[in-house]
């Protein structure tokens, strides 16, 4: 009951997210368009092709695989670099996101349903995928980049925009180590404990952690780490800082929701977008107390 009377939180979490990605895009969109068509063509194309098989394989609703799509073409297209290369983009972390949490997702499916944890066969709503890559989305955008890059925060280098996207790659990986550690431990792992008391609780209660599932899910945040620091070429500073970032993430997540969410006062995508968004302000504190920030 509390989490329908909260639904206006999720509402809230979109309508922050969407419209900000969706300018970003029709404006990045065109800048591409003008000074590198086959940019503009291959983002566009690989995020909606990219979103009809989320729907297509029943990991979302329409809605949130619309959202997802433009999210995907933000951070592409924020991302981006010349010579052009798709693979050289935010695509590849935002993949690893997709691929671990849907592993984790669907197994064991039967026995969560038994539990009641099963996430819903329609997927997951416009709200949720919001709540999970929203954060990513602005603070990768070229907004967030020149307010941060000009705040003070960093030294100014060549290559401090580019390290930057450590913030954002910290709530990437944020977002699928919270799956990865609440799907497997409901599986493998053993009777979860409250992280504010460490009581024995029922799967799947707010708050609960278990070893198995929490150690899945730091592994899960150095994969997409890993993966974002590959594809963009980056330094051992950036996978250290995303991957910190994203597991300082999944620690906080746990805290709300064993007080705040518990206690009815946040709903799971508010949970979700605070976390994302801790993870993201700890990968710049991290990036301020840097030297000499910058890549190789």
């Amino acid at each position: 009951m509390a989490q329908i009377k909260l639904v206006w939180q999720s509402k809230l979490v979109l309508l922050l997210v969407l419209p900000f990605a969706a300018a970003s895009v029709v404006l990045q969109g065109h800048f591409f368009a003008d000074n590198s068509p086959e940019a503009a063509i291959w983002t566009l194309g690989l995020s909606l092709i990219l979103g009809m098989v989320v729907y297509r394989l029943r990991a979302a609703t329409p809605g949130a695989a619309f959202v997802g799509a433009v999210i995907t073409a933000n951070l592409m297209f924020s991302t981006a670099n010349y010579p052009y290369q798709p693979w050289r983009t935010a695509l590849i972390p935002l993949l690893a996101v997709f691929v671990l949490s849907l592993s984790a997702t669907r197994l064991g499916r039967e026995q969560k349903e038994r539990l009641g944890t099963a996430e819903r066969r329609q997927g997951r709503s416009a709200a949720q995928v919001a709540a999970n890559l929203g954060v990513a989305a602005i603070a990768s955008s070229d907004l967030a980049q020149s307010w941060l890059s000009g705040s003070g925060w960093l030294p100014r280098t060549p290559q401090s925009p580019m390290l930057l996207f450590a913030v954002g790659l910290a709530a990437l990986a944020e977002a699928a180590a919270d799956t990865v550690s609440s799907e497997i431990g409901q599986v493998l792992g053993a009777k979860p404990r409250m992280m504010t008391t460490l009581r024995q609780v029922d799967p799947g209660t707010d708050g609960a952690i278990s070893l198995i599932g929490t150690l899945a899910g730091m592994a899960a945040a150095a994969l997409v780490s890993l993966a974002g620091t590959l594809a963009l070429g980056g330094d051992r500073a950036m996978l250290a800082i995303g991957c910190a970032g994203g597991i300082f993430g999944l620690f906080f997540d746990s805290l709300l929701g064993a007080t705040f969410e518990r206690r009815g006062w946040l709903n799971n995508d508010a949970v979700n977008f605070l976390s994302t968004a801790c993870a993201a302000g700890f990968a710049l504190g991290l990036l301020a107390m840097l030297p000499h920030p910058g890549l190789r």
